[in-house]
């Protein structure tokens, strides 16, 4: 899950980059604020990566889904890319969990077959 969700992640971190770099055109917006919002979302992006195998992390990253999402307030775009992203984000879970039981499975199907070394 790690893997997918990380993958995720880098891509949301480039995204929220190009996303600011548009906002900072928009007239009612100082370019502080987006660099700090944009910065913050960034960083975050960049835990997350470490912490999504952590208690919690899975929720944090939803909770970066809608703050992606609610961006579109600013970059009307963001809508449809943080939508986008937040489906990968769901089949990053998803298939990641059902890629890491089966690997839990093969590994005891394996230790189970191994004779014992004497």
């Amino acid at each position: 899950m790690r893997t997918l969700c990380s993958s995720t992640l880098i891509g949301e971190f480039f995204i929220i980059g190009f996303a600011g770099l548009v906002a900072m055109k928009q007239p009612d917006l100082s370019m502080t604020t987006v660099w700090t919002v944009s910065g913050v979302a960034m960083f975050l992006c960049l835990v997350l990566c470490g912490l999504v195998t952590r208690p919690g992390g899975v929720a944090l990253g939803w909770a970066l889904q809608i703050a992606l999402i609610a961006s579109g307030f600013a970059v009307p775009m963001m809508f449809f890319l943080g939508v986008v992203f937040a489906a990968l984000w769901w089949a990053s879970v998803h298939y990641g969990r059902k890629v890491d039981e089966a690997k839990a499975r093969f590994a005891a199907q394996a230790d189970s077959s191994t004779p014992d070394a004497v």
